[in-house]
């Protein structure tokens, strides 16, 4: 795959159905999920990042970093279409996230990962918290 076919774009909006099917196919989207809200996310992510595959004009990837403009981000919703893994799209979205973090001041850069996916993270700068819990809220009101 030439380098010229990909394009990776910060975008502020994009086709809600693009980024709901990225969405499923990363096993993200639960059928009780409504898209109506895919604007509004996209708009309050501090960088919004998109892989096209410009050959087939397909959104192949995204990924967002989220945080208050100030003191920290998160890396979000890092996805590639599993036909377009493993040809370095995931890391061109994840550089330019990152960019776009320091560009805006935000050095502290922190993220969630996948069991097992680790290895990719720590190849691009980052290193686990030891000594860290990720914990979610789940109990119901």
């Amino acid at each position: 795959m030439e380098k010229e076919q990909i394009e990776i774009r910060l975008v502020t909006s994009w086709p809600v159905d693009d980024i709901v099917h990225l969405y499923k196919e990363g096993g993200w989207w639960k059928d009780t999920y409504t898209s109506t809200g895919i604007p509004t996310l996209i708009k309050g992510s501090l960088a919004f990042v998109i892989a096209i595959d410009n050959t087939t004009k397909k959104t192949i990837g995204m990924g967002r970093a989220i945080s208050d403009g100030v003191s920290d981000a998160y890396i979000q919703d890092l996805i590639v279409l599993p036909s377009y893994r493993g040809k370095g799209i995931g890391k061109q979205i994840l550089q330019k996230l990152i960019k776009t973090c320091h560009s805006k001041g935000i050095h502290w850069i922190g993220l969630i990962a996948e069991p097992g996916s680790d290895p990719f993270y720590t190849t691009l700068g980052f290193t686990r918290m030891e000594h860290h819990i990720p914990m979610r809220y789940t109990k119901e009101e």
